[in-house]
């Protein structure tokens, strides 16, 4: 297992900030910014319901295994993702037509244990997909996934393993070369950088991909503490469960709140410079980076679940306190 580490931290090494010209960050920014804004609008039902900790956690162990660089761990969750939610909704669609056309309906049981079996096939299928994403760095071949799946017990063919990425292929339409909170973390760093922010932006990567890892591994515990923050309630409605699932799909608004939870572990004198420096960049409120870096920060040092949190500077006290509390 030394291997995967070793190239964990040497692509970590290698990545650079400032070499790329204005103009083309600019346009970089905007292009993320509108595919964000999509994103948003379009969230609904379903959406994020697959980001369970031990489907994440299996994804991140196997990508590390395979000595896959970080964007393609964070690539195969979300085709993982939006696969399922498309299966459920089919599911849901299909059962919705039989009831209205009143004709007999599929034996549901047998459609769930088909798809509980190919479960880690399909897992496996959407890393293997990020990983040609990312040619550049390495492509997990057929036989390297092949010989993982016998080893935990599930014998598949070569023609299988191919059908089961023209599955996912063909349920998301060939669109697979989706956005990741990642990509918008290192932009926004690269903005940071150009605007002269006093926490550097090498400094501050390694500890945002660190938060993003524990951001995904604890989804629905960050979210929910941020839910409740914002309706200024310990029990939510359905209904506001529901409305905030668009949150939950705001990768903007995640990486906005990574970079200031790490610039608060970096540097915490520097804290209210690196946020006002956010909420300039991407017209994000102040007490939205504040709320949702709290709850990133809460998870991490290990304080208990907050309220609704005030907005800067006096935020900074609270999650000095938190983190001080929680090493003595």
């Amino acid at each position: 297992m030394q291997e995967p580490v070793r190239s964990r931290l040497a692509s970590l090494s290698d990545f650079q900030f400032g070499a790329v010209a204005t103009e083309t960050i600019e346009d970089a920014l905007l292009h993320l910014a509108q595919q964000n804004e999509r994103a948003v609008q379009g969230a609904a039902g379903r959406m994020g319901s697959f980001r369970e900790t031990r489907i994440v956690e299996f994804v991140f162990l196997l990508s590390e295994q395979w000595c896959l660089e970080k964007s393609v761990s964070y690539q195969a969750v979300e085709i993982l993702e939006r696969f399922m939610v498309k299966q459920a909704e089919n599911i849901c669609r299909q059962a919705t037509t039989q009831l209205r056309e009143k004709t007999e309906p599929q034996n549901w049981k047998a459609l769930k244990e088909q798809l509980f079996n190919k479960f880690i096939l399909r897992l496996v299928s959407c890393v293997q997909l990020a990983s040609k994403l990312s040619f550049h760095y390495k492509i997990i071949s057929n036989v390297t996934v092949l010989n993982f799946l016998q080893s935990l017990g599930y014998v598949h063919t070569k023609e299988e393993l191919l059908e089961s990425e023209l599955d996912v292929l063909k349920s998301l339409n060939f669109q697979i070369n989706l956005p990741t909170p990642l990509a918008y973390v290192e932009m926004l760093l690269e903005v940071l950088g150009y605007n002269g922010c006093l926490v550097p932006a090498t400094q501050l990567h390694a500890t945002c991909l660190t938060l993003l890892d524990l951001v995904y591994l604890l989804h629905e515990p960050v979210y929910e503490s941020l839910l409740r923050a914002s309706i200024e309630n310990s029990i939510p409605s359905q209904l506001q469960g529901e409305k905030f699932v668009s949150v939950k799909e705001d990768f903007m608004l995640l990486g906005v709140g990574i970079i200031a939870a790490s610039a608060f572990i970096q540097n915490h004198e520097c804290w209210s410079q690196v946020v006002e420096h956010l909420q300039s960049i991407t017209g994000i409120a102040l007490e939205s980076i504040a709320e949702f870096s709290y709850a990133i920060l809460t998870h991490s040092v290990g304080a208990n679940t907050p309220g609704r949190q005030p907005v800067p500077p006096h935020l900074e006290a609270r999650a000095l306190r938190a983190a001080t509390s929680s090493n003595t």
